[in-house]
């Protein structure tokens, strides 16, 4: 089968496990509502340049991925679809670009393996999904990563090759547009990792280093350039506020443990996670072969270690992992496949392990939205049970997805116990691919259901009316997105408690979860009048003076 055909191939598959059902469930808060919403006014306010909320300065990223958005919007218009949709063209490219890249460093089979791996793993396959950022961030680091060390290997060998030193640069740049300077810095330490590994060695010529740092320059002042040129360093100023605000406290109560990025990797990237322990030098290897291994575990390093000490954990922060674990699991499984190399029973039990658990959850879910009734009286949390009053059909076949990976996983155990690499592997990852569209596809859309159909039915039956809303007790941007909000009057931003308390031009509502119903009351209760409760909301309208 010859590149072309391969790729148009796999250009086909990628869009249809990324695109079909897109639009299938509402955006979940906080990311996807945010960054949604900051999409949709920029079409609104006409003002593409600056990133808000509310109408409001939003200081927290730059605009590259709102503008893939937009640009989606336009086309789709104003729906969960469009959201989403530059993501799942992220899935597509990603596909396109670890399968070229596989085959140019070591061969057509490995460049298949990698790409099928990547897709066989929960959360790597289920990013391309959603309307958050970092499946593009992810894939512009990997990129300047890849290049640079790419440029530094034909640089060690005196083939010197300054189109992969700009391509690193651009691709960084385009990182820094995406997510901020993190891009850099995750692209630089990784580089300085990859030194150390290598005693020293992977210095290039002082001129090379001020090119790569003129690019990359260039690349972030597209937009950082015209912000400060048009509204002054506030942005900057905020921003970097806001980036350190993450590094050294638990931002908006998302703490957790030290290890917390390690588990979540473990689980995440599962089956890819259990194989990852084979990137010494072989033989065979070539020099760029082994340079692009100490650079994914390098990477890897770098990705635990930053957001290890980051004190805000949130699942995707070392979401750029994704790349060099799929690498170096890749690596370890083309092996196998190719020479036989041993799968130890450490792996084999690790697979039994995860793997029965997300099967059993995939059981679990079912068998627990059958049974909530029974549930309800023993949950001690307010809220929690209110949730599982929703009405949510389950039946007795979802239940099927969650057995037929558990016959899966024990497939995939016995075929690579008896050393029948390709088809274990096979099995193992095949089954996990298809699995995590199941959950997609018959899940999430109930779970939904459970943790916020409500309040968002509630705003969408506000849409097309001048009013204000707002969440009291707790933290949402859907209250904007989903009741389409039109800028607010000059002088009337605020949160509830403001809006309920002062004079405003528009009439009020204001959403509160159940368990801050008493404390809205205390301090409100003349200013409200109950609407209705719902699955753990309380929804009400301000009584106009």
């Amino acid at each position: 089968m010859s590149i072309r055909t391969t790729n148009l191939l796999l250009f086909v598959a990628a869009a249809l496990l990324f695109i079909p059902f897109l639009g299938n469930v509402h955006l979940f808060d906080w990311d996807e509502v945010n960054f949604a919403e900051s999409a949709r006014e920029m079409i609104v306010s006409g003002n593409y340049s600056r990133v808000m909320i509310n109408f409001q300065p939003f200081w927290e990223k730059p605009p590259l991925f709102f503008w893939m958005q937009v640009a989606s919007m336009k086309i789709f218009g104003v729906n969960e679809f469009a959201a989403r949709f530059p993501n799942a063209v992220c899935g597509i490219a990603t596909v396109l670009v670890l399968y070229n890249t596989g085959r140019k460093l070591f061969s057509h089979h490995f460049g298949l393996w990698w790409t099928f791996i990547y897709m066989g793993c929960f959360l790597p396959h289920f990013y391309f999904k959603s309307g958050i950022i970092d499946p593009w961030f992810n894939l512009f680091i990997f990129l300047g990563i890849y290049f640079l060390v790419a440029f530094v290997g034909g640089y060690q060998q005196k083939r010197t090759v300054v189109s992969q030193l700009v391509l690193s640069a651009v691709f960084t740049g385009l990182g820094i547009l995406t997510k901020g300077p993190v891009a850099l810095l995750i692209v630089l330490l990784t580089y300085a990792v990859f030194i150390a590994f290598n005693r020293g060695k992977g210095f290039v010529k002082l001129g090379y280093y001020l090119l790569y740092a003129v690019i990359v320059f260039a690349i972030s002042m597209l937009w950082f350039g015209y912000e400060i040129f048009t509204n002054g360093i506030t942005f900057l100023k905020e921003f970097y506020e806001y980036q350190i605000r993450l590094m050294a406290t638990e931002e908006s109560g998302h703490g957790g443990p030290l290890f917390y990025h390690f588990v979540v990797l473990l689980l995440g990237v599962f089956p890819a996670s259990l194989f990852i322990f084979r990137f010494r030098k072989s033989a065979s290897d070539t020099l760029l072969q082994y340079r692009i291994k100490q650079a994914m575990l390098a990477a890897l390093i770098v990705v635990l270690v930053v957001f290890s000490l980051v004190q805000t954990k949130i699942v995707h922060y070392s979401s750029f992992a994704y790349f060099p674990i799929s690498f170096l699991a890749a690596v370890a499984v083309y092996k196998s496949v190719k020479r036989h190399k041993k799968v130890y029973a450490g792996q084999l039990a690790g697979v039994g392990i995860i793997g029965g658990t997300w099967a059993l959850l995939g059981i679990a879910l079912p068998i627990v939205g059958m049974n909530t009734a029974k549930l309800i009286p023993l949950i001690e949390d307010e809220f929690a049970a209110a949730n599982l009053q929703a009405d949510v059909h389950w039946s007795a076949i979802d239940v099927v997805p969650g057995l037929a990976y558990a016959v899966a996983i024990m497939c995939s155990i016995i075929l690579l116990k008896r050393k029948k690499y390709r088809k274990g592997f096979m099995v193992l990852f095949g089954a996990t691919l298809v699995y995590v569209q199941l959950i997609a596809v018959l899940f999430v859309p109930r779970i939904e259901k459970y943790t916020q159909h409500a309040a968002i039915e509630f705003l969408k039956s506000l849409q097309g009316k001048e009013v204000y809303v707002e969440t009291y007790g707790y933290k949402s941007y859907a209250q904007y997105y989903y009741a389409m909000s039109s800028p607010p009057v000059a002088g009337e931003v605020g949160d509830a408690a403001f809006l309920l308390e002062e004079k405003v031009s528009r009439p009020v509502y204001v959403i509160c979860r159940i368990y801050s119903l008493d404390d809205l009351m205390k301090y409100h209760g003349t200013k409200v009048k109950e609407l209705y409760r719902k699955n753990g909301f309380v929804f009400f309208e301000k009584i106009q003076p």
